[in-house]
């Protein structure tokens, strides 16, 4: 082979090298990546994350569990508002206010965790089929982070 010849192939080779790498790289970077059902890290509850306006939120859309002992829908007793201890658990806005911010990253939001009626500072990061959401109070250091499953 002639050396112009080599110097052609390497240069397309490099080329469809760097095509691929910039069209993964979009790919990846897909701020509605989130979008769709999820199952809690103790498959507890499905939350379904849709847009609201320019920012992403979740809500209750499924419970392992939809009634308490006595037969009724569970409803958010445990939430300090008075005004909102009667309202029901399934259809409720768990995450709210997420903005992407690139690299599957999506930021200032918040959560609210039904079980300690407590509201939290939250992200959310996104790896394949698994959603790591934390929560935290302050900075992101002090919190907890559960992973949710995306469901099929």
């Amino acid at each position: 082979m002639n050396k112009r010849l080599v110097l052609i192939l390497a240069m397309t080779a490099a080329l469809v090298l760097i095509l691929f790498s910039v069209g993964t790289a979009l790919a990846q970077d897909n701020p509605d990546a989130i979008l769709g059902d999820w199952l809690t890290e103790k498959g507890t509850a499905g939350i379904t994350i849709y847009k609201c306006g320019k920012e992403f939120c979740g809500k209750v859309s499924w419970l392992k569990e939809p009634k308490d002992k006595d037969g009724k829908d569970k409803v958010d007793d445990k939430n300090p508002d008075a005004t909102k201890k009667t309202r029901p658990i399934m259809g409720m806005n768990l995450v709210w206010g997420f903005e992407y911010k690139g690299g599957n990253k999506w930021e200032d939001g918040a959560i609210y965790d039904p079980e300690e009626g407590k509201t939290y500072k939250c992200k959310m990061t996104l790896d394949g089929e698994k959603l790591n959401v934390r929560g935290y109070v302050g900075i992101s250091l002090i919190g907890r982070t559960t992973v949710w499953s995306k469901k099929k």
